[in-house]
């Protein structure tokens, strides 16, 4: 099973790498460019053929990929045995397509599985038929007011609602609104909330969250649910006889019986199971835990949801990342080639929609990074077309050299920087930690699609 996980890994991971390059290649093939080589992977290669002139191989280091183009070469385009080739020369609008193309590619592939997900998503979890409460703060007037988690928000303002967007919409339209719900119990009642206004603009009702499935990927060593039997896959139904309605809910619930056996109930491939778990206090947590690391993410929204919050968080972390009083975080929140890794290997662990959605999110990101104008990426690569299309001269082959040297030596560091990283914050405590003591992250639940009861994927219940 965990050859086949590794295996699973290394495909969704080289599924993406090989969408991007195809994208560079088929375009560069439909303009008449010539190509050298189609690699998948770096390094000395472990599969290699030639045909029709082209190399074909996939490297030992599956870490990226590249499609050699000599045209595009402003020493142009030497073989690689340094010897000089009469190659044609190629338009800036060609070379700036074919550098746009593999990040074109990406975002197709990736509309294609937020579709997939959508419609796989429906039938896992919970549909979008109903407007569920899944979480409410206790410190809220919502609560105060007698909102609970598992009420159905029938109508706001006098209009009918079916799905929670149409309740944020109105919601952020309005100054309060008037909630007409059925309780659990069958029962209706009318309740009169205030709004408030947001940093980013708009209004919502404060403390209310919609209603999520626990559904859980990854179990902490040693902990409470390992002990009980809770496995990666799992759906949360039921805890402490509570149903429950989101993983915010369900962290509070954990808290308040701390030390107490509580029964769960859980949904395991469509099978009810039964079982019983104690919360155990966690030092770095502040808090009970019992040890599941959950997904938080709604696998089940609209396509065009899907891609905003899959490209949205790296817009926001790069405008982090040049804003002075919020570098120093977002440089810490950036994950490397091992949480990458470590996002897919948990991801196939639990269910190929989640792969799939995983899958989409590094797409969008590849994508989007790619088209920064730096010089060795494909941004760099449009910039370098858009000088010749205006100057009508290529950029000197010195400066291309100089630059791309540069920008590749920063890229590597950036490179090693992030893997110590990742591997300080996901390896090291994995073996450093002791029996009782439970591995706690806090990442930014809508850049990072792992976590666990600390860190919850739409805010974080009161105290």
């Amino acid at each position: 099973m965990i050859v086949l996980n590794i295996v699973l890994v290394v495909f969704f991971f080289g599924l993406t790498v090989f969408v991007h390059e195809l994208g560079h290649y088929l375009v560069a093939r439909w303009l008449g460019l010539h190509v050298d080589v189609f690699s998948i992977g770096f390094g000395p290669a472990i599969w290699r053929r030639t045909i029709k002139g082209i190399v074909y191989k996939v490297g030992c280091l599956p870490l990226g990929g590249y499609v050699s183009l000599p045209q595009l070469d402003p020493g142009g385009g030497k073989t690689e045995d340094g010897e000089s080739r009469n190659l044609p020369r190629v338009a800036p609008w060609k070379k700036a397509l074919v550098a746009v193309a593999g990040a074109s590619f990406n975002i197709l592939f990736a509309i294609l599985l937020a579709y997939i997900v959508y419609w796989g998503g429906k039938s896992m979890v919970y549909q979008e038929r109903d407007c569920v409460v899944g979480y409410v703060a206790t410190n809220s007037l919502a609560y105060a007011s007698g909102l609970t988690p598992g009420d159905t928000i029938e109508a706001v303002n006098g209009q009918p609602v079916t799905r929670w967007d149409q309740f944020i919409l109105e919601s952020a339209l309005n100054g309060e609104v008037e909630l007409l719900i059925t309780k659990r119990d069958g029962t209706e009642n009318t309740l009169i909330l205030p709004t408030e206004k947001m940093d980013m603009g708009g209004r919502l009702v404060e403390g209310v969250l919609k209603q999520t499935p626990c559904l859980i990927i990854g179990i902490i060593p040693d902990s409470s649910a390992e002990e009980a039997g809770l496995k990666p896959g799992d759906i949360i139904r039921e805890f402490a006889d509570q149903p429950i309605y989101s993983i915010n809910q369900l962290t509070e619930l954990v808290n308040e019986h701390q030390d107490q056996p509580s029964p769960v109930i859980i949904n395991r491939g469509g099978k009810i199971m039964n079982f019983t778990v104690t919360p155990r206090y966690n030092e770095m947590a502040q808090r009970a835990l019992i040890g599941i690391e959950h997904n938080p993410f709604d696998i089940y929204k609209s396509p065009k949801d899907q891609l905003i919050s899959w490209a949205s968080p790296v817009f926001r972390l790069l405008k982090a990342l040049v804003t002075p009083r919020e570098a120093r975080m977002a440089a810490a929140a950036v994950g490397g080639p091992l949480a990458i890794f470590d996002m897919i290997w948990k991801a196939v662990q639990t269910s190929l929609l989640l792969a799939l959605w995983l899958t989409g999110l590094v797409n969008v990101n590849l994508a989007i990074l790619n088209l920064l104008p730096i010089p060795i990426l494909d941004g760099g690569h449009i910039v370098f077309a858009l000088w010749e299309m205006i100057t009508r001269r290529p950029v000197h082959e010195k400066v291309v050299a100089v630059l791309a040297n540069v920008f590749g030596t920063i890229l590597i560091v950036l490179i090693i920087i992030l893997t110590f990283n990742d591997f300080r914050r996901l390896i090291l405590p994995r073996f450093t930690r002791g029996d009782t003591e439970e591995a706690v992250v806090s990442p930014d639940p809508e850049a990072a699609p792992i976590t666990n009861e600390s860190a919850e994927a739409s805010g974080s219940p009161s105290p």
